[in-house]
């Protein structure tokens, strides 16, 4: 696979993909808001620090990349003064189209989309906010010209991977999963054509809490 470039690569399910991917000898380029993390710059080839609510700041990012590098987002900013969910996912998936880079894997949450009806109403009240910036970012997605793939985990977990983690397609599914073993899916995925244009739950069955 070629290089991969992690947009929300400082913490969370961000640097879980960075550790995952460098495990696997890809070459690895970060991007955060806040790059100063001396354990990301240790495993990362380069970083770029970007606020990707700032358009200029995506499109100088994106147009220092490799045409044909894989570009996966893990950006999040629950109950942030200016998400990052819906803007700078728009900002991203403009930049990436103005430069025709083309594969992107863009990791959401389950709730997102046509599973919100799925989503408890106590979930809706706490951060239904954020899963809506979300699905708006889906939907912008959807209409780009990009080959894309869209990841929805449940509850995340720090953990290693397990191989037990499961994709669903059209389905109601609840549960948790451990992050890293969401960056082995997303490394399956991001290996298989027929994942273009594709949206994909996962969970992991043998985590029950």
């Amino acid at each position: 696979m070629k290089d991969v470039v992690i947009f929300g690569a400082a913490s969370g399910l961000g640097l879980a993909m960075v550790k995952y991917f460098t495990r696997k000898g890809m070459s690895v380029v970060g991007v955060a808001r806040n790059v100063e993390n001396n354990e990301l710059g240790t495993l990362c080839d380069k970083t770029y620090q970007c606020d990707a609510t700032d358009k200029a700041q995506v499109l100088s990012v994106v147009k220092s990349l490799s045409k044909d590098t894989i570009v996966i987002s893990t950006m999040g900013s629950f109950r942030a003064d200016v998400p990052v969910d819906y803007l700078g996912h728009r900002h991203l998936i403009d930049a990436l189209e103005s430069v025709d880079i083309k594969r992107f894997l863009l990791v959401t949450s389950l709730g997102c989309g046509d599973s919100w009806q799925y989503l408890s109403e106590r979930s809706k009240t706490g951060f239904g906010k954020a899963v809506r910036e979300k699905s708006l970012a889906e939907s912008y997605l959807q209409t780009s010209n990009l080959d894309f793939t869209i990841l929805r985990p449940g509850g995340l977990k720090d953990g290693t991977t397990t191989e037990t983690g499961l994709l669903s397609q059209d389905k109601e599914v609840h549960g948790f999963i451990y992050r890293e073993e969401v960056a082995r899916l997303a490394d399956l995925l991001l290996r298989q054509s027929e994942s273009v244009k594709q949206v994909f739950a996962c969970v992991d069955p043998n985590l029950t809490y």
